[in-house]
């Protein structure tokens, strides 16, 4: 899976931020219990979901604060 990138993320709307979030947390929750049962190939890739699903909440709260801002 490859690093989302801040232009990626500005490119997509709220609601597909929202989606994509609970999509990326889903996924992740997956992801930890497969690797409970047996160990995942590449464990980092626990680490990059965590980061990618913080940048996600990072801009969906960014633009929570303009849109409070601009009122």
């Amino acid at each position: 899976m490859a690093k989302l990138k801040k232009e990626d993320i500005k490119e997509l709307s709220t609601d597909e931020l929202v989606q994509r979030i609970d999509e990326e947390k889903l996924r992740l929750l997956k992801l930890k219990f497969n690797h409970t049962v047996s160990p995942l190939e590449n464990p980092n890739v626990l680490k990059f979901l965590r980061r990618d699903i913080a940048r996600l909440k990072t801009e969906l709260r960014n633009r929570e604060t303009e849109e409070n801002h601009a009122n």
